[in-house]
């Protein structure tokens, strides 16, 4: 069960898989399954795509991964923004918004977790490892 504290959701005690983690103050995290009987990560998920094992046990992800496809979306919004699937360190993949220009966001970027919850979509929110925008041309 969830309580929404603000923007971001809180883990109450009793709920057995959190997928978002406000953890401290100054950072959040993102919660993830992993099969205790395979081993493979997953991204909310009751049972395991590999095994269809039930034993999930949660886990905090460090927070980086890699673009691995992104378009813009037109729809809904005010202004063009991205979508991306974040394939993050730890194997298993999300969907989520990078900042930055959406056209300047590529196949292969290396992101961060900057914020667990979107306050607008309730989506994770990244950031560029290496702050250089592509220039368009």
């Amino acid at each position: 069960m969830y309580q929404h504290s603000g923007s971001v959701a809180r883990q109450t005690a009793g709920s057995a898989t959190g997928l978002l983690d406000p953890g401290t103050p100054d950072t959040e995290a993102i919660l993830y399954q992993r099969c205790t009987w395979c081993g493979t990560a997953m991204y909310h998920r009751l049972l395991c795509p590999v095994c269809r094992g039930s034993d999930l046990r949660t886990e905090r992800s460090e927070g980086t991964g890699t673009v691995r496809h992104s378009t813009v979306v037109h729809r809904n919004t005010p202004a063009a923004r991205n979508v991306s699937l974040i394939e993050m360190a730890e194997g298993f993949v999300l969907r989520g918004r990078v900042m930055g220009p959406p056209i300047g966001i590529h196949s292969g970027d290396r992101v961060r977790l900057s914020t667990a919850k979107d306050p607008v979509r309730g989506e994770p929110v990244f950031q560029l490892v290496d702050e250089t925008y592509r220039a368009w041309t």
